[in-house]
Order: structure tokens, then sequence, then C-alpha cells
């Protein structure tokens, strides 16, 4: 009988895990892993520059994600990570701008990360759906940040024809270049 009964409960918790595993196979906004290994993939875009928010961003895509070919949606699977810097100021608070005209980086800010994955996105209102994507967000430490993801869907929103992805054309003028 003790067989039986740890056996039961074996397997009870063996479809417990089961259960959760499957849960997280569809993670919902705030959920996505950091991705520590992300600096070493393809380079997304470079400098960035976000002058309305005193932000410069580098943006980087895995691997799976840098396979996709112009005017196609990126695979399930893929994930871009987004590095968000504060701009350096002067003691004025202006921005300050290095030779190249463009605005120079200070400390790093947040690490914005958009997933995409079969079914992913779906347990928000219709109007704030983009795809199967889910963000997530950190801070430089890699702790997980609670944000507003709704802000992120809203920017994200009007990108339907390039995937819901910021930069989508400039990422294959460059990557076309190379």
């Amino acid at each position: 009988m003790k067989r039986f009964l740890l056996s039961a409960f074996a397997l009870a918790i063996v479809g417990y895990a089961g259960m959760l595993g499957s849960e997280m196979a569809k993670p919902k906004d705030g959920q996505l892993p950091f991705p520590a290994e992300y600096k070493a993939w393809p380079k997304f875009l470079s400098e960035v520059q976000k002058g309305e928010t005193k932000q410069v961003r580098e943006l980087y895509v895995n691997p799976k994600g840098a396979t996709t070919s112009q005017g196609q949606p990126f695979p399930n699977g893929t994930v871009f990570a987004m590095e968000l810097y504060k701009a350096k100021e002067k003691a004025d608070g202006t921005v300050e701008i290095g030779p190249d005209g463009k605005m120079i980086k200070g400390a790093l800010a947040k690490v914005f990360v958009m997933g995409k994955g079969e079914g992913w996105g779906q347990d928000v209102p219709d109007d704030k759906k983009n795809g199967a994507w889910v963000y997530s967000a950190f801070g430089p430490d890699g702790k997980s940040l609670a944000e507003d993801f709704n802000k992120c869907r809203a920017c994200h929103a009007p990108l339907v024809q390039k995937d819901f992805v910021h930069k989508y054309d400039e990422y294959f003028e460059k990557r076309g270049r190379m």
C-alpha cells in the first residue's frame, strides 16, 4: 500500500510539474527570463538615438531571429534585447553630443526583452495584442522590473506590417550592406 501511495504521489507531482511547464511555455508580459547571453547575439541596431527621451539604445536579436529574411515575420523563438542608456548630460542639463553629432551614452538604465512564441501574447485585450509577442523589463543587474507593458504594446501596435518590430526596414537595409 505504501508503495502504491508513493507511486501515486510521484505521478501527481510529475503531472503538476508538467502543468506548470505548459503554463510557462506561454509566458505573459513580465515573465520572460533575462537572456544573460544577449551581448553575444548579433546586433540588430546600434546607437539608436531617442532625443525626446534622452536615450541611446542598443538592440540585439538572438541567432534564431537573425535568420529572418526581409519581408518575412520573425519566427517563433525570436528574442530581442534592447538596452536603454541615459544620454550623458552637461551640468546645465543639456545632452552631451559627440563629434559624430550623436548623443553620448551614459549609464545603462534598463534592458527590455521582447520574445515571440506560438500562442504567446493572447491573454491581453484584442486592442493590445502584438501578434505572438510578449515583453519583460530588467534593471542593469538583470533583475526583473515591474513595468506597464501596455505602453510597449501601444508603441508596437502600429507596426503590424513589420511583425510589430521597430526599425524593421532599417535593420534589413543595414544587414544587406554588410
